[in-house]
């Protein structure tokens, strides 16, 4: 949970900054994202695949979280930004990076709240 948090944190902070670090954005996003499915996966002790594809992570939480279904759009949206923006010519833009920053935090706090975490305090993200 520490390390999906940090990596929101980070993505927040990037985005608030000066200069243009929309790949960065992107990617710690998805890594977010991934990172609480996974620790969602953990709680309910189902075996965790190593898939930076954010859907094959989703699928066995189904039928626990049927709620998380909203989130597939989202998800599908965020696994682009897994190994893409780490290479040359595959550059993300300020647009992608708002609506990944948007939808990492709506798989933040859905998995937060299943885990009977208190939502995080926005003004420290």
């Amino acid at each position: 949970m520490g390390k999906a948090e940090d990596d929101y944190r980070a993505a927040a902070r990037l985005a608030r900054g000066s200069e243009p670090f929309h790949d960065q954005v992107c990617f710690h996003c998805q890594q977010s994202a991934e990172k609480y499915l996974k620790a969602l996966l953990e709680e309910l002790a189902i075996d965790v695949e190593k898939t930076h594809e954010l859907k094959r992570l989703l699928t066995p939480l189904l039928p626990h979280h049927p709620t998380l279904r909203l989130l597939r759009r989202g998800l599908n949206f965020l696994t682009n930004f897994a190994v893409n923006p780490r290479y040359p010519g595959k550059n993300t833009t300020k647009r992608q990076a708002a609506s990944a920053l948007r939808w990492g935090g709506r798989v933040r706090d859905a998995c937060r709240t299943l885990l009977g975490m208190r939502p995080p305090r926005r003004n420290k993200s």
